[in-house]
C-alpha cells in the first residue's frame, strides 16, 4: 500500500504534467495565431498577388471544402495506409538488424559498414530502382519508404546497445541471464530510449519518402493531392495539403512518440528532470 506522502507526491506530479500541457497547448495555439496574422499582413501587403499567395482563410476553406467532399480524407487513408506497412516492416526489420549487427562481430564490420554508407544516400534516388523492380505500383512505394526509414532505425538501435553500460551485462549474466532472455530483458529495455529516437527519426524520413513518392506516381494520396493542385496551378489546394500533411505529423508526433517517450522518461526516473 502507497504512504500518504507517496500518493501526494503522485498527485501532485500528474496535476503538474496536466498544468504544463494546458501550458504547452496554449504557448502553441498563440504562436499558430500570431503566424496566421503575419500571413494574414503579408497577404494584404500585396507583395504578391492571391493566386500565388491565398489568405489563410482561403487555405482554411479549401481544406473544409477538401473534407467535405472526402477528397482529403480518401487521400489520407490511401497514404496512411502505404506508410502503416512500410514503417512497420521498416521498425520490425531495423530492430531485429540492430540487434544482430550490434551482437556479432563479423556483421558489425560488414553489413554495419553497408549501413553506415547507405546513410548518406537519400532515400528518393531509391525510387528508381523502384520503378524498375516493382513498376509503377504501390509496392515501389512502400519499398521507397522502407529503404527511407530502415537504416534509422537499425544506427539507432546498434548505438543503443553499444551504448549499454557494461555493469548491466555482468549483472545480468550473475543472475542467470543469458541469449535472448539478455537481449530481451536487459539489453533492449536499456537501448530503448535510442531505439525510441530511431523509431522517431525513421518516421519523418518514411513520411518524406512516402510523399516525394507519391507526388511522381499517378496514384491517389496526399502527394498526388499535391501533384494536381500543382498541375492546375492551385496555390490554396497545395496550401491545404501541406497544413494537411503539417497537422497528420503534429498528431503522430504529440499522440504517438511524445507519449512513448513521456513513458520511458517515467520509467527511467527522468522525468521532472529538465523541469
Amino acid at each position: 500500500m502507497a504512504s500518504p506522502a507517496n500518493a501526494s507526491s503522485a498527485s501532485r506530479s500528474k496535476r503538474l504534467t496536466l498544468v504544463q500541457r494546458w501550458r504547452g497547448g496554449i504557448v502553441a495555439l498563440v504562436f499558430v495565431t500570431l503566424l496566421a496574422l503575419v500571413w494574414e499582413a503579408i497577404v494584404r501587403a500585396d507583395f504578391w498577388p492571391q493566386y500565388l499567395l491565398p489568405s489563410p482563410a482561403t487555405v482554411a476553406a479549401r481544406v473544409l471544402d477538401g473534407l467535405r467532399d472526402f477528397t482529403i480524407p480518401r487521400a489520407i487513408g490511401y497514404t496512411m495506409r502505404r506508410i502503416a506497412i512500410g514503417y512497420g516492416i521498416s521498425v520490425v526489420l531495423g530492430i531485429a538488424l540492430g540487434v544482430a549487427i550490434a551482437r556479432f562481430h563479423l556483421l558489425e564490420q560488414s553489413l554495419g559498414t553497408l549501413v553506415s554508407g547507405l546513410q548518406a544516400l537519400p532515400s528518393i534516388t531509391w525510387l528508381p530502382l523502384a520503378l524498375l523492380w516493382f513498376g509503377l505500383n504501390d509496392t515501389a512505394i512502400i519499398f521507397v519508404v522502407v529503404l527511407g526509414s530502415l537504416l534509422a532505425i537499425v544506427q539507432a538501435t546498434r548505438d543503443g546497445i553499444h551504448n549499454v553500460p557494461p555493469l548491466y551485462f555482468r549483472t545480468a549474466r550473475n543472475l542467470g541471464a543469458s541469449g535472448l532472455a539478455m537481449y530481451w530483458r536487459v539489453v533492449l529495455p536499456a537501448a530503448l530510449p535510442y531505439i525510441i529516437t530511431g523509431m522517431k527519426l525513421g518516421w519523418s524520413f518514411a513520411w518524406r519518402s512516402l510523399m516525394a513518392a507519391e507526388l511522381i506516381f499517378f496514384t491517389p494520396g496526399l502527394g498526388h493531392l499535391l501533384e494536381v493542385g500543382r498541375e492546375f496551378n492551385d496555390v490554396a489546394q497545395v496550401m491545404a495539403v501541406m497544413v494537411v500533411i503539417v497537422f497528420l505529423g503534429l498528431v503522430v508526433d504529440k499522440a504517438g512518440f511524445s507519449r512513448l517517450e513521456q513513458m520511458v522518461r517515467t520509467r527511467w526516473g527522468l522525468a521532472g528532470m529538465s523541469e
